[in-house]
């Protein structure tokens, strides 16, 4: 279980503002007292999504499915300074992305540590 403090979300969401989608998601995430898993699998469920994993299994799966998008070297290295800004907006231009699951999975990267996440992505280079 992936959890996103009070704290991590009311940082999340000065950051995000003038997003309502994004405003939208965090209201889920904290609604689910942080677990960004289940929040995750009600988002994935409303977005019409079947997922057919655990939770935790589930969100992980699809953030490891982007993972050569997320960890071009530009996003890794904003990432790294918690910049989500050009991601999200990156993310949202990709038609086969759900967007309302961009936040869970971009907090689900900053919470594995962006270069744990990407370490697998580094062997392949």
């Amino acid at each position: 279980m992936t959890i996103v403090t009070s704290q991590e979300i009311a940082q999340f969401r000065s950051l995000f503002i003038d997003n309502p989608t994004a405003m939208e998601v965090l209201d889920l995430i904290e609604d689910c007292e942080g677990d960004l898993e289940d929040a995750a699998m009600s988002l994935a469920i409303r977005a019409g999504q079947q997922p057919e994993r655990a939770n935790s299994e589930w969100l992980d799966a699809l953030a490891r499915k982007w993972r050569a998008v997320i960890c071009e070297q530009d996003f890794r290295d904003e990432l790294q300074n918690n910049s989500l800004q050009r991601m999200m907006e990156y993310l949202y231009t990709m038609p086969t992305f759900p967007k309302i699951l961009a936040v869970p999975v971009l907090l689900y990267v900053l919470k594995q540590g962006v270069n744990n996440f990407c370490e697998p992505f580094d062997a392949l280079k």
